[in-house]
């Protein structure tokens, strides 16, 4: 009898806990906060620091246990992020001049106002205007470096049509008023 009554409580308390494993899940409403997640505040950055119809912008960030290094990180990275959207707008505008100047192959005509390009940002970059600087240090005693920097989009059109006036073979069949048009028509595209 007196194992049949062990039986019978080991058999129950299984029974037991396999009831209470059996229920459906409580629904937790978990937050940020409880999943352990840190809001993190990027600063330079948000709408005011895009590149809009008038300007080319870029933000980046950059950190290092020395001050004066994270800041230059954060400075090339900017940079870096801005040759990339200028080069990328300047060679839509490069492939629909090719196509409308009628050069043999828009390849080669391509290649032109790509390499001006490239050429024009390296000088260009040197203009860029920091807009926003902002510096932190963490609990492990190194710098974060955020930074927004802008260069006029007139700034860079103006620029290529200088560098375009010296290429004989582009300034020969080359229309300012159509490259204008086409400029302007892919920096609206960036307008909010």
């Amino acid at each position: 009898m007196m194992k049949s009554t062990q039986t019978l409580a080991a058999c129950a308390a299984i029974l037991a806990l396999g009831l209470t494993s059996c229920k459906g899940e409580k629904e937790t409403t978990s937050t940020p906060d409880s999943r352990g997640e840190v809001r993190v505040i990027e600063y330079c950055s948000g709408p005011e620091f895009l590149t809009n119809g008038e300007f080319f912008r870029a933000s980046a960030a950059g950190s290092s246990p020395q001050r004066e290094i994270a800041k230059k990180i954060a400075r090339q990275n900017a940079e870096a992020t801005l040759a990339r959207a200028v080069e990328a707008t300047i060679e839509i505008v490069a492939e629909n001049q090719a196509t409308q100047l009628g050069f043999n192959t828009t390849e080669e005509a391509t290649s032109k106002f790509n390499e001006l390009s490239r050429t024009i940002v390296n000088k260009q970059l040197t203009g860029a205007v920091t807009i926003c600087q902002e510096l932190t240090m963490t609990e492990g005693n190194k710098y974060i470096a955020y930074l927004a920097v802008e260069l006029s989009g007139q700034n860079i059109a103006d620029a290529y049509v200088d560098g375009l006036k010296q290429e004989e073979r582009i300034r020969a069949e080359y229309n300012y008023d159509e490259f204008k048009e086409t400029f302007e028509e892919v920096m609206s595209t960036y307008r909010d």
